[in-house]
């Protein structure tokens, strides 16, 4: 995508509000997308489900849920696996309606950092714009790294069990890197076939979610009590304070309801995309919350032993609750199935990260940029872009060859840098108030007190998910999670501080304007 430096974003004064300009409702995409800005490149095939689907795929019960589920058992177990989720939900819920409405009236591919320079006064827009913006470059980076980390591990349960194979901190991060090799090269040369599998992924999770959770419920000779399902606490954290593990163990729910920006970054490549992003975010969300309490309630009945089955030998205690109440062959195919939810989310988690690093760096924001927004002639996707999330994911999970707590830390890290990027402008919306001009799709009367709720909620597990997660902490249990988030961040203010202050998303300054000049001539050869 081009923009035009004559275009550019002015965040005090928003096109649609300028004397005669048509709302927002009456514009075409393309119509809408110049006025925020920006020329349409990027191929715009995407239906309203096709949006859905990315992001309700990035979420992935199957995913985020299974994978953090020894996680769970360890820090809370039944009780908390079971009510954290019915309350994180809800939460996630209030989130994602206050971003949707913001999504509604900028729909592009910038998202979050382009909503917080149009939401935020004119003098410091950019440096808000700019903030946002790497928070949510961190948080995409990692979700993508925790998807494929999860996928990764739960292959190596399923190669355990089928061909003995030994599961070693060094084999998982070869088969992480292999899956991070298979989604960047899918979104490379198979751009068609990414969008088809987007929406089999929809299906292929929830009839998943279905049959697992029936076999769970009706083939097992015995399950486990109401009672202990919703009131069972386990503690093995090593912290002698209940609320602190019931506080900190509302991550394995958090990490699972991220991404669902998704559906704002692929705005430019969608139809209708004023209402049918928006409706994505928010429909992700509850049909997800809806799925995973289904499927966790149904891995739970069905734990035949607490204690084996948390020191199973697959390292995945999911695959051994298939196992022991299925038997080996029905417990190896659900397996399969589970990791080919997880491989469709780790494929759209690319995706949507690539499609951030390309608006991101398309205004100049990150190192080398010129080349990461770089549009491939032939599928019309930010090829470079792909390949720096995939790079980047698997950076962050290196540490797991020398911390036990790494996956725990990576999803933090998701958590964190996506969240904040989510409440920024949500924050910026309630300080506009009246003066915020809604999409097509808003809330109405809801909206400021939707708002507030979300802001205060980022602000609790922005928190919650910095604190130590094991005790005692040593450098083997150490979370990394606020060391990884404060060198993004110190990189990110020492370079405002030093240059991007002066030329970031300023058009009138020679750096941009060269940099437009030199992406008009790349388009015009």
């Amino acid at each position: 995508m081009t923009s035009d430096p004559r275009q550019a974003p002015d965040p005090a004064a928003p096109a649609a509000q300028e004397s005669g300009a048509a709302p927002p409702a009456a514009l075409s995409d393309e119509q809408r997308l110049a006025e925020l800005g920006y020329t349409q490149v990027l191929a715009r095939r995407m239906s309203a489900f096709s949006n859905y689907a990315v992001s309700f795929t990035i979420i992935s019960v199957l995913s985020g849920c299974l994978t953090l589920y020894l996680f769970g058992m360890n820090t809370g177990g039944p009780a908390l696996i079971t009510w954290g989720w019915v309350a994180v939900g809800l939460m996630t819920l209030f989130v994602g309606l206050a971003m949707a409405e913001i999504c509604s009236a900028y729909p592009t591919s910038a998202g979050l950092y382009f909503w917080a320079h149009r939401l935020a006064p004119s003098r410091t827009a950019a440096a808000w714009a700019w903030f946002t913006g790497w928070f949510n470059v961190l948080g995409q980076v990692a979700v993508t790294a925790g998807i494929d980390f999860g996928a990764a591990s739960f292959l190596g349960a399923y190669l355990n069990l089928q061909f003995d194979f030994a599961v070693t901190p060094g084999r998982t991060i070869l088969l992480f890197a292999a899956i991070l090799l298979l989604h960047g090269l899918l979104n490379t040369f198979g751009v068609r076939i990414v969008g088809l599998l987007n929406s089999v992924s929809v299906w292929w999770h929830v009839l998943g979610v279905a049959v697992i959770v029936a076999a769970l419920a009706f083939v097992p000779d015995s399950h486990q009590s109401a009672s202990f399902v919703l009131t069972r606490f386990v503690n093995n954290t090593g912290w002698g304070s209940g609320v602190y593990v019931v506080l900190i163990g509302l991550l394995m729910a958090q990490y699972t309801f991220t991404g669902y920006d998704a559906s704002a970054h692929m705005t430019e490549e969608t139809r209708d995309a004023s209402t049918a992003g928006p409706k994505g975010i928010v429909r992700s969300i509850w049909t997800s919350w809806v799925a995973g309490l289904v499927l966790l309630l149904g891995f739970t009945f069905a734990i035949q032993s607490y204690d084996d089955e948390l020191a199973s030998p697959t390292g995945a205690p999911p695959a051994q609750i298939l196992l022991d109440a299925l038997g080996a062959t029905a417990g190896k195919l659900l397996l399969l199935v589970v990791i080919g939810a997880q491989l469709f989310c780790g494929m759209a988690s690319v995706t949507a990260n690539s499609r951030m690093i390309y608006a991101f760096s398309r205004d100049g924001a990150l190192p080398f940029s010129r080349l990461w927004h770089t549009v491939s002639p032939r599928s019309r996707t930010p090829v470079a872009a792909v390949w720096l999330a995939s790079l980047g994911a698997l950076v962050l999970g290196l540490p797991y060859l020398i911390n036990v707590t790494a996956y725990a830390a990576v999803t933090s890290i998701a958590v964190i840098g996506l969240y904040i990027a989510y409440a920024v402008p949500t924050l910026l919306r309630l300080r506009k108030g009246d003066g915020f001009e809604r999409g097509p799709w808003h809330l109405g009367r809801w909206s400021r007190p939707v708002g507030w709720v979300a802001v205060v909620w980022v602000g609790v597990i922005t928190v919650l998910f910095m604190l130590p997660q094991v005790s005692p902490v040593t450098w083997e249990t150490f979370n990394y999670a606020p060391v990884a988030v404060l060198v993004v961040l110190g990189f990110a203010a020492t370079w405002w501080l030093a240059s991007a202050r002066h030329w970031f998303l300023n058009p009138q300054h020679e750096r941009t304007i060269e940099r437009e000049a030199a992406r008009e001539r790349a388009g015009r050869d």
